[in-house]
């Protein structure tokens, strides 16, 4: 036990998504109301557009949400969720909300397990649906956390989703103080994390899952596909590091894998005539196909919740294209989100404890270091 213990809060800062039918419009209205995503500076005409775009958009993507579903039992989400304060199943409840819950719970029983000395308190601060940040920030206050740690659940940096979340929290912190709210928690961010190895590791984990799923004969023909969130090339112009990040994160994964597979890297859910990251995910894979390549595992290397971008866009409507162009592939896998496996667990954990630094003893920091999670681990 620490003779000095803290009271340390660790914010979870997700992207969010509906949990019903009603509630999908207003989500991508916050969404596309977001400066850091559509650069109309805010004000009359960003709100207008996001109206529009959000009114359009809902009406075609409910049914996508209703297929994938994963509340069929109840609600698995935060305290925050309106399923669980009704106590109704939700039909159309992105699977973001629950995952983000189960990441969470399973850091701060890891935080209790392995850094005893000192008092964690883990929350989930979602960007564009609940929570938001104006309760998670009531909720630091009234716990009496000395420090908080803003922790993105993206492992690379972009302006567009770590940046949007950080500069949303520090708005809510100054209008709280306005209005006569303390915020005199110190605070201290993660900035990114994609070449932690234990982040590497736990995707290589995901890629090893997936490739048990073909047989000993088709393995060898396997190819991997990378996929990622792209953005607009203005984006990558104005400095962003996002895009390089990501390369680096799928060059250390093979580095790491000894480069077994022929590998490649698509960017997927373009939205908007701006030129984006190339390649398209869908179009790179159509090109592969045509190329006689019939065995694919796709990646997607920069979500590590899955939601409606992996499971909907990659594990359905991707197979439903390449039926739709009359091409022929034999066996496609899409890995699995790391979600809250234990290797990503400890990553967020070894983050945290690394921007704290002087805050937790030595003997806590020991602790952490020798511990090790179950799951398997590349050399």
């Amino acid at each position: 036990m620490s003779n000095n213990p803290k009271k340390i809060g660790v914010v979870l800062m997700n992207l969010g998504g509906p949990t019903s039918e009603d509630n999908i419009k207003t989500f991508l209205y916050n969404l596309f109301r977001d400066e850091d995503i559509i650069k109309l500076g805010g004000g009359f005409f960003q709100n207008v557009l996001a109206k529009t775009i959000s009114s359009i958009r809902s009406k075609k993507i409910v049914d996508n949400y209703r297929e994938i579903n994963y509340c069929t039992k109840g609600c698995t989400g935060s305290k925050y969720c309106f399923n669980r304060q009704n106590k109704v199943v939700s039909s159309c409840c992105s699977p973001i909300n629950g995952l983000t819950e189960l990441q969470r719970r399973s850091l701060e029983k890891y935080f209790k397990k392995e850094v005893p000395g000192h008092e964690f308190k883990v929350y989930t601060c979602m960007r564009y649906w609940l929570p938001f940040a104006d309760q998670i920030m009531d909720e630091v206050r009234e716990d009496g956390m000395d420090h908080v740690v803003l922790m993105p659940l993206y492992p690379h940096f972009s302006w567009t989703t770590s940046g949007s979340s950080f500069r949303d929290w520090e708005n809510v912190r100054i209008e709280q103080k306005e209005a006569g709210k303390s915020a005199d928690w110190k605070e201290y961010i993660v900035k990114d994390y994609f070449l932690n190895p234990d982040f590497l590791n736990a995707v290589n984990d995901r890629i090893d899952e997936a490739l048990e799923r073909f047989s000993e004969e088709d393995r060898n023909k396997v190819h991997l596909v990378f996929t990622a969130h792209g953005t607009p090339l203005a984006e990558v112009e104005s400095g962003d590091p996002y895009t390089q990040q990501i390369n680096d994160t799928v060059e250390a994964i093979m580095d790491m894998r000894g480069r077994d597979y022929s590998y490649w890297l698509g960017f997927q859910s373009r939205v908007g005539p701006q030129k984006w990251t190339q390649p398209n995910t869908e179009d790179l894979v159509f090109r592969l196909i045509r190329y006689g390549i019939k065995h694919l595992i796709m990646v997607p290397v920069a979500f590590v919740t899955d939601h409606i971008e992996t499971a909907m866009e990659l594990d359905i409507e991707l197979r439903e294209d390449i039926e739709e162009e009359k091409l022929h592939i034999e066996q496609l896998e899409v890995t699995k989100g790391l979600n809250d496996h234990p290797l990503f667990i400890k990553t967020l954990a070894d983050e945290t404890l690394k921007v704290l630094g002087h805050v937790i003893d030595e003997k806590a920091k020991e602790i952490n270091s020798e511990s090790e999670p179950e799951g398997s681990r590349v050399a």
